[in-house]
C-alpha cells in the first residue's frame, strides 16, 4: 500500500474528528491517540459555545445537547476562523441546517431561543459606538437613526419566559416584540415592546430620511390615527425616552 500524502492523512484526520462514528482515523496514526485529540476537539467546542446558550443547554440536558454540538461538527461549514463568532455560526446552523437535525426531539422554540441567547454576547462584544447625546430639540424636525447598539426584535415563542420551568407546545397567537440593548456600563437590557414602538423602530431604518414628525404622521396613517393629537403626543414622548435611553438619535 502506498503511503499517502500528508494532504489526504490531514482530510482522513478531519473527517475522523467531525464524525467519528462514521469515519475512522487516519491508518497511520494510533487509534488512542486520535481519540484523544477527537475528546479534546468535541470538548473544546462545546465548552466555547455552550457559555452563550445557558437556558438552551439546561432545557437539553447534557445528551441532546452532546447530540446537537456533535451535528453542528459534522454537518456545518464555519465561516470565520474566529473563536468569538462561533456562536453566531452555531445559530446560523440550527436555522438553516434542518435535514441535520431531523432525528431527535428538539423543542420548537430552540431556533429563537438560540438566537434570543445569542443576541446578548453579541451586543457586549460589538465594537459599536454609542449614539452621542444630541439635542432632543431636534427629535421632530431632523431625521431620526438607530443605535447600533440598539436591536428591536420579533419573534414567534415568548422567547424571554422560556426555560426549564416554562417550554411551550404551541406559539401564541401574537409574535414577542423586544428591545435590546447595551448600556452605558456595557450591561445588556431586555424590554418588550409594543407593536406600534416596534413598528416606530422598525420604520427608523425603512426611511431613515423622514424627521420624527413624518415618522410619527406615517405610523399614525398605518394605525388608522391619522390626525389623533393623542397618537401624536404618545408617539412624541415614545421617541424621547428611546432618545433618552440612547435608542435613537438625530443625524447630524
Amino acid at each position: 500500500m502506498a503511503k499517502r500524502s500528508l494532504h489526504e492523512q490531514q482530510h482522513s484526520m478531519g473527517l475522523y474528528l467531525r464524525d467519528p462514528e462514521h469515519c475512522a482515523p487516519p491508518a497511520e496514526m494510533d487509534p488512542a491517540r486520535a481519540q484523544v485529540y477527537r475528546d479534546l476537539v468535541f470538548a473544546n467546542l462545546s465548552s466555547l459555545i455552550s457559555g452563550t446558550f445557558p437556558v438552551l443547554v439546561n432545557i437539553l440536558g447534557d445528551d441532546r445537547w452532546r447530540a446537537l454540538v456533535r451535528a453542528f461538527l459534522r454537518d456545518y461549514r464555519a465561516h470565520t476562523p474566529k473563536f468569538g463568532e462561533i456562536a453566531e455560526e452555531f445559530v446560523e446552523f440550527l436555522a438553516s441546517e434542518p435535514q441535520a437535525l431531523a432525528e431527535g426531539s428538539w423543542p420548537p422554540f430552540m431556533v429563537e431561543l438560540a438566537h434570543y441567547e445569542w443576541v446578548e454576547m453579541a451586543l457586549q462584544q460589538s465594537e459599536a459606538e454609542p449614539l452621542p447625546a444630541g439635542d432632543a430639540e431636534g427629535l421632530l424636525s431632523r431625521p431620526l437613526h438607530i443605535s447600533p447598539l440598539a436591536w428591536p426584535l420579533a419573534y414567534s415563542w415568548p422567547v424571554q419566559r422560556v426555560g426549564p420551568g416554562y417550554q411551550p407546545d404551541t406559539a401564541p397567537d401574537q409574535p414577542t416584540l423586544l428591545l435590546v440593548r447595551r448600556a452605558k456600563d456595557w450591561s445588556v437590557k431586555f424590554s418588550e415592546l409594543s407593536p406600534l414602538a416596534w413598528r416606530l423602530l422598525q420604520r427608523l431604518g425603512e426611511f431613515p430620511g423622514l424627521d420624527g414628525r413624518a415618522q410619527l404622521q406615517g405610523l399614525a396613517e398605518e394605525a388608522g390615527m391619522t390626525g389623533s393629537q393623542t397618537f401624536f403626543e404618545n408617539g412624541l414622548a415614545l421617541i424621547q425616552q428611546l432618545h433618552g435611553e440612547g435608542v435613537v438619535g438625530v443625524i447630524n
